[in-house]
């Protein structure tokens, strides 16, 4: 297997003036684990998005400090920009090969069932990895899941099911749910689901559709010069005081 290689500069610049980096086309990183002081680095972001999509979370990286002597370390951590998933930060994890480590591999769905082919059914997976512990030498990149024994609606692969390499234990349940085949709804089911979708339409003008916020609302509306705002009883309204001593002159008028 090829050794996968990412080169690393050591760091002095820390918090708002990482930004000076990002425009450098670097993002800046840690690498820290057990027995070893941690250290701030900087990498090239352009690589570290090809190596990550290559190497993801389960894949050793030799990582090169300046002309320092080269580090075993996983991707521990990716911070990414909350819209554009750019990442911001990264966390590397340094290795002992002669130390156990627990990592997440992924699930590598192969083959076709029956189930969806011939019978229409729908596909559905539970979960996408799984957690392990092993040497550093035995991590696999991924799990290979045969989905061909799902022939029909009533099978389905469990944790226990999951054929792992020697030397890697599992850490997960064995009863959890990997994956399975929907049967296709019936034509009652799908009727009965259209009726449940109903639509709410405005039937006035200015009536405003369930769900959606009005214009302004929650938001104080200033009065004119001289008014204040109270809550008539009546009616839940609010009023000025203005509108109020006019009330008060008419019902004098009446008495």
């Amino acid at each position: 297997m090829e050794k996968i290689v990412i080169k690393a500069d050591k760091r002095d610049i820390v918090g708002k003036r990482n930004k000076i980096l990002r425009k450098e086309g670097k993002i800046p990183a840690i690498v820290y684990g057990h027995g070893f002081e941690s250290s701030k680095i900087a990498i090239d972001l352009k690589k570290f998005i090809h190596i990550f999509n290559e190497a993801g979370q389960s894949k050793i990286i030799s990582l090169e400090i300046g002309t320092g002597k080269p580090l075993e370390v996983l991707i521990h951590e990716v911070q990414e920009h909350p819209t554009t998933t750019k990442p911001l930060h990264v966390d590397f994890y340094r290795i002992k090969m002669d130390e156990k480590i627990k990592a997440s591999v992924p699930l590598h769905f192969i083959g076709e069932t029956k189930a969806v082919f011939e019978k229409g059914g729908s596909f559905i997976t539970n979960i996408e990895e799984i957690e392990v512990e092993t040497l550093p030498a035995n991590l696999p990149s991924k799990i290979d899941v045969d989905i061909s024994v799902l022939n029909d609606f009533d099978k389905a692969i469990h944790v226990s099911d999951l054929k792992l390499p020697e030397g890697v234990e599992l850490l997960e349940e064995l009863e959890e749910l990997v994956a399975k085949v929907e049967p296709p709804r019936t034509d009652e089911e799908m009727a009965k689901l259209e009726e449940e979708v109903v639509e709410e339409i405005p039937t006035e003008e200015g009536e405003v559709i369930e769900g959606e916020a009005v214009e302004g609302e929650g938001e104080e509306k200033p009065s004119k010069e001289g008014e204040t705002q109270e809550t008539s009883q009546s009616t839940g309204k609010a009023e000025t005081t203005s509108e109020v001593d006019k009330k008060e002159n008419k019902d004098k008028k009446k008495e």
